[in-house]
């Protein structure tokens, strides 16, 4: 594995970064982060794996399709890992339409720019290995009841204009191997957390609101479920799904750690007054809001698939995980403290508003 190269677009965001970070150190790999910059990405984010002199930023849109077939076929990579993507659900309610030219137009450009690439190879070892991982969401899936899980082979029925275009672009991707036979796999993962999340998600917001004494926001009654995946787990999973996965096949990826919006946010305030204590307690700081328009009720990932035939485990649960993840928000202001100042303060977002005539 130590001389493969792989391609990561998104590379420097939130789950692109961890697993270019992981590819770097720990699979020795060479990789090539292809990404636009836009407001969520962060050159910090890589430099870690910048630091080996083993991974490099190229700065792109993937929604360029000469620049990118010119770019895989320079590189000429043993595996791309497509994770770019606008991700917010909130922002897709108030502006859909970067959702539908990234996540849908650019993937297309990058299934393109790949098949130009993989059918030019000759016959033999390295057109055989190479591989296309499309990275996409639990909640292409919908919205589950009280029980059950998401499977493989769970019906599509997005909600939201961000969850609508990923499951177009799973449907493109898909459909590159049905009717190319272009070596894709496909990912849909659970909710993420960890180091480096943007701080618009709600882990990272309640993490910055609780420490600068502010409100916590919990959109309903806090009763909406999601099933959390400690991001460094993910990217184990994503560069196993990409080296071992059938072709043609999905795989879901899941933390089987089931909470509610509220529990989550009580935990945080729970794990902040025990390292750092207030002047009262956070969970004080907590308010109800009004409802984000079509809010999935519950998520929850059956991960079995993915352990039985590639043998992945998560290695943290939730509690685990977050008490890392809060710990190093705690020693890393420097990191999201600009993005607070000068990018995202934690305004309310996702507010559906009439279209303009």
């Amino acid at each position: 594995m130590g001389s493969k190269k792989v391609i990561v677009t998104g590379g420097a965001g939130f789950i692109g970064s961890a697993v270019a970070r992981h590819l770097v150190l720990d699979d020795d790999a060479e990789v090539v982060v292809v990404d636009k910059m836009t407001y969520a990405a962060n050159r910090a984010n890589l430099a870690q794996a910048e630091a080996t002199g083993r991974c490099r930023l190229v700065v792109e849109d993937i929604c360029d399709q000469s620049v990118m077939t010119e770019l895989v076929a320079t590189e000429q990579p043993d595996q791309i890992l497509h994770l770019a993507a606008e991700s917010h659900v909130d922002r897709s309610i108030s502006g859909p339409r970067d959702f539908i030219e990234t996540n849908v137009i650019g993937t297309y450009s990058m299934l393109e720019a790949a098949r130009s690439y993989w059918t030019g190879l000759p016959e033999g070892d390295a057109k055989d290995a190479f591989r296309f991982l499309h990275v996409s969401t639990d909640e292409v899936y919908g919205s589950l009841g009280k029980d059950g899980l998401f499977h493989e082979t769970t019906p599509y029925d997005p909600s939201s204009p961000y969850s609508s275009s990923k499951a177009a672009s799973d449907h493109l991707a898909k459909a590159w191997f049905r009717t190319y036979g272009l070596p894709v796999v496909v990912s849909n993962c659970s909710n993420n957390y960890g180091p480096y999340h943007f701080p618009e998600k709600l882990i990272p917001l309640v993490i910055l609101n609780a420490l600068e004494g502010k409100t916590l926001p919990v959109y309903g009654d806090g009763s909406n479920i999601r099933d959390w995946l400690y991001v460094e787990d993910h990217a184990r999973a994503l560069s196993l799904i990409a080296t071992k996965g059938r072709l043609g096949e999905t795989y879901n990826v899941g933390g089987r750690n089931e909470r509610t919006n509220l529990q989550v946010v009580e935990t945080i305030c729970d794990e902040l007054d025990r390292i750092v204590p207030a002047a009262t307690p956070r969970r004080e700081l907590i308010k109800f809001v009004t409802d984000r328009p079509g809010h999935d009720h519950r998520y929850a990932i059956d991960a079995t698939k993915l352990e039985t035939e590639l043998g992945w485990k998560a290695q943290e649960n939730f509690d685990t995980g977050l008490r890392k993840t809060v710990q190093w928000y705690l020693d890393n202001e420097a990191w999201w403290m600009p993005l607070r100042k000068s990018v995202y303060s934690g305004e309310r977002l996702g507010l559906a508003e009439p279209q303009k005539t």
